[in-house]
C-alpha cells in the first residue's frame, strides 16, 4: 500500500476545492491522500483589512508551521497568498496547471465598470484593485469588503455595494456562475502575481514527496509563477503595496506585463518585457528593474 499524504490546507470553501482537486489528481497517481484543514490568522480575522494586518503572510504562517513540525506532508497554498521569501527548509514542488488569471466586475445591476454610475460603491480589499479602478473611474466610492466568495456575494445582493471585484479563478473553482459576471481584461487591470496559481510546498528534505508531487508539474504554469515571484521579490513588494505582475505563454515566448500604483489612482506605472521560457525569473526581474529604473519606489513607496 502506498504511503500517506497529508496536505495541509486553510478551510474557506475555496481552499478546499483546491486541496481536493490536488488530492484527485494524486490518487490518479495512486496515492493515498489526506485533506488536513488549518484555521490561519488570516481566516480569524476576516472582517479586517488585510493590508492593516500584515499582508500575505496572515494566510499561509500556520501551514507553513505545520508542514515544517511533521503535521502534514505539504501545503497547498494560493501562489498570490505566498511572500516572495519562503521559510528556510521548505520550497515549492510543484505548480498544476493555472485557472483564469484575472479579475472579473460583478454587479448588481448588470454592465461593466464603465457602466457604473458617478458615485457607487465598489467593493474590494485588494490595494492593486482599488488603484486600478480609481485610476479607470476616480468618481467611484470604493469600501474594504472582506470575507470569502459566498460571503462577498451575499453582501452585493443585499445592497452593501453597487459591484464587487473578484478573481475569476476563485469562481471557476467553486462552480459560481454570478448574473451579473463580467471579466476584466487582464492588460488593463493586471492580475496580482500568481493569481490563479496554486502552489505545492513541501519540505526540501522529504524527497518521497517531492518526487510525488513533481508529477501534477506544469512547465507553463511554472515558467509563469517563477517570472511573476521574481518580479515579486526584486520590487520588495507586500501586500501593502498597489503592485501587479503578470506572465503568459505566447507563441512559445513569455509575455510579463507590471506595474505598480499609488492606492488612490492617481498615479498607474505600467510596463511589459517578454523572453524565451527558459528565462523566467531573468525575465521578472528584467521588468522589475525597468519599473523601479522609471520611479516605481516613489509610486507606491515599495520596499527595495
Amino acid at each position: 500500500m502506498s504511503a500517506l499524504v497529508r496536505l495541509g490546507t486553510r478551510g474557506s470553501a475555496l481552499a478546499l476545492a483546491q486541496a481536493r482537486d490536488v488530492a484527485a489528481r494524486l490518487e490518479a497517481l495512486g496515492a493515498r491522500v489526506e485533506v488536513v484543514p488549518i484555521r490561519t490568522e488570516g481566516d480569524r480575522l476576516l472582517e479586517a483589512r488585510l493590508a492593516a494586518l500584515g499582508g500575505k503572510g496572515l494566510f499561509v504562517r500556520e501551514l507553513e508551521e505545520a508542514l515544517l513540525a511533521g503535521a502534514v506532508d505539504c501545503a497547498v497554498h494560493s501562489l498570490k497568498d505566498l511572500p516572495a521569501v519562503l521559510p528556510a527548509g521548505l520550497l515549492l514542488a510543484a505548480f498544476p496547471p493555472r485557472e483564469e488569471a484575472g479579475d472579473v466586475l460583478v454587479t448588481r445591476a448588470g454592465g461593466g465598470l464603465e457602466d457604473l454610475p458617478s458615485g457607487a460603491v465598489l467593493g474590494t480589499s485588494s490595494p492593486r484593485r482599488r488603484a486600478l479602478a480609481l485610476a479607470l473611474r476616480p468618481d467611484l466610492v470604493v469600501e474594504p469588503i472582506r470575507g470569502n466568495v459566498d460571503t462577498r456575494l451575499r453582501k452585493l445582493e443585499a445592497g452593501d455595494f453597487d459591484a464587487i471585484v473578484l478573481a475569476a479563478a476563485g469562481l471557476r473553482r467553486l462552480g459560481l456562475a454570478p448574473a451579473h459576471a463580467r471579466p476584466l481584461d487582464p492588460e488593463v487591470f493586471v492580475p496580482a502575481v500568481g493569481q490563479g496559481v496554486v502552489a505545492l510546498e513541501v519540505r526540501a528534505a522529504d524527497e518521497r514527496v517531492r518526487a510525488l508531487l513533481a508529477r501534477l508539474d506544469h512547465a507553463a504554469t511554472r515558467a509563469c509563477a517563477l517570472a511573476e515571484r521574481a518580479y515579486l521579490g526584486r520590487l520588495g513588494a507586500s501586500c501593502n503595496s498597489p503592485m501587479a505582475g503578470y506572465a503568459r505563454l505566447r507563441a512559445g515566448r513569455l509575455e510579463m506585463a507590471g506595474l505598480v500604483a499609488r492606492e488612490d489612482g492617481t498615479h498607474v506605472l505600467r510596463g511589459g518585457d517578454a523572453a524565451p521560457v527558459a528565462e523566467a525569473e531573468a525575465l521578472g526581474r528584467r521588468l522589475a528593474d525597468a519599473l523601479l529604473a522609471r520611479g516605481a519606489a516613489s509610486v507606491a513607496a515599495l520596499r527595495v
